[in-house]
Formats: C-alpha cells, structure tokens, sequence
C-alpha cells in the first residue's frame, strides 16, 4: 500500500519532485498550487509549472486563493485524510492547521536556507 500524499508547490523548481514522486507509485490525491496569475502584455492568465505538470499527469489540482482561513480548503483536506503532506516552494507560509493535519506530518523541500 502506498502512502497517500498531498503535493504543495508552484515554480519550475517544484516540477522534479512532485513527477518523481508520481513515479514513484506514492498516491498524490491532490496538487496545491498558486491561482493562475496575469503575464505578458495581454495579462493572459497563466498556470504554474506545477499546474502544467499535474494536468499533464492526470492529478486533482486546488488553487486556493488563501489557506490559512479558508474552511472550505480545510475541509478538502481533512476529508482525503493524506499521510503526508510535501511542500516544495508553495509560496506561502503553511498554517498550523495543515501542519497538524497528516499523521507522518510535512515536508518542505526548500532552495535555499529557511530563515530562523
């Protein structure tokens, strides 16, 4: 049985691992990632590089606007009851509420040195 997770991530950098862990046979219930934002001269709304990735892998993707306050979000993931939550430069700071949520806890994937 594999463990079931949710993947939290948003630039290039997030791509690598959340395709590794798809590989790697880990049951990925969803993708969270930053709403789809303005770019270039027509403001055309463009998806992440983790959006692209997980549409390109078949997965549940969630782009909430904010996580800490929002119980519909909250209620989301208390209802797939993930093992594990990993977190690879999402883009915003994770509440307690998800820190406490999957019983094998979080983890961040970072690139560089977190602040103290």
């Amino acid at each position: 049985m594999s463990l079931s997770l949710v993947f939290c991530g948003t630039p290039r950098f997030a791509v690598p691992t959340l395709e590794e862990l798809f590989r790697a046979g880990f049951s990925i219930q969803l993708v969270v990632t930053q709403p789809n934002r303005p770019k270039g001269r027509g403001l055309e709304l463009v998806p992440s590089p983790v959006k692209q990735s997980a549409v390109q892998l078949g997965l549940s993707i969630s782009q909430p606007g904010t996580i800490k306050n929002n119980d519909e979000f909250r209620a989301l993931l208390a209802a797939l009851k993930p093992d594990v939550i990993v977190v690879v430069g999402y883009g915003r700071i994770i509440p307690q509420w998800m820190l406490d949520l999957p019983p094998l806890g979080n983890i961040n994937l970072h690139a560089s040195l977190l602040p103290k």
